[in-house]
């Protein structure tokens, strides 16, 4: 399946635009400046909060630590809120997700001021999940378009050992009675694909990747994601540099699948090559 400029707009959208800051951020708690700092702690401590925002005139200007001194008012241990660390409430996800790689928190601005907050705890949340899961699969569209394009005939078969292959016809015989035929291609596991194009310097030229070790580390990186992502398990304490790179990747990934053809249209495929 080719993408025509409709498909490619209509995904765009649905990645910058379907997934939103608002659809993972928790109400910011807050408390007026002159409320005692003893007990401002005592509830975060009965909440579970690490943070509460803290009132000025009516308005959040800043926030208070759990583990702040319980001394005075919340004001006198006020931090104030960069506004780097401030996104609106409609910010994309992939936006939302690098403005926290180097941050450990970030707080959401709707109506004007300052309400919700986002911390990495939050992209365990369903709509990352989904948002993650469909970044894997379009990665995974774009290495078998690539090795569809330049491997024509099932030249590919040569990367792939006995072993894998044979699962590989395993499995197009099941979908055969099934009544389908998919192509044997469409029978191979992400990994396998993955070494394909490690192991074919032609498509690898057409990545970003610049030696086989690269698309191997890759591999791994995103069958780890995917796995944990498919059993529910925690994504950011080991996931967290590839959710980062997909996130930043988003764009180029959508346009750059569109354009395969174009892209492969100077590099003639035969096989072995």
């Amino acid at each position: 399946m080719y993408w025509n400029n409709s498909t490619i707009d209509s995904l765009r959208h649905l990645f910058r635009e379907g997934f939103k800051a608002r659809d993972i951020a928790e109400p910011l708690a807050s408390l007026d400046a002159s409320t005692p700092a003893a007990e401002a702690l005592s509830l975060m401590q009965a909440q579970h909060f690490d943070v509460v925002g803290i009132r000025c005139n009516g308005q959040v200007a800043g926030f208070l630590e759990h583990g702040s001194p319980a001394t005075g008012v919340c004001g006198d241990h006020m931090q104030p809120i960069d506004e780097a660390r401030v996104v609106p409430e409609g910010a994309p996800l992939a936006d939302t997700i690098l403005a926290l790689d180097d941050s450990p928190r970030l707080f959401v601005r709707l109506l004007g001021g300052i309400a919700g907050i986002i911390t990495l705890d939050d992209l365990q949340k369903p709509p990352v999940r989904m948002w993650l899961f469909g970044m894997v699969t379009l990665t995974e569209m774009r290495m078998h378009l690539l090795i569809d394009l330049m491997c024509p005939n099932d030249s590919w078969r040569q990367y792939v050992s006995e072993g894998r292959l044979k699962k590989a016809e395993e499995l197009l015989e099941e979908r055969r009675r099934r009544n389908q035929n998919p192509g044997l291609l469409h029978c191979l596991q992400f990994p396998d694909k993955m070494g394909i194009i490690a192991r074919n310097e032609a498509i690898r030229s057409l990545t970003r990747f610049t030696s086989r070790r690269q698309v191997e580390d890759a591999s791994k990186a995103l069958e780890s994601l995917r796995n944990n992502l498919a059993h529910s398990q925690d994504i950011v304490s080991g996931d967290w540099k590839t959710i980062v790179q997909l996130s930043a990747d988003l764009d180029n990934l959508i346009k750059s699948t569109g354009q395969i053809r174009e892209v492969v249209n100077g590099h003639k495929p035969t096989p072995g090559t």
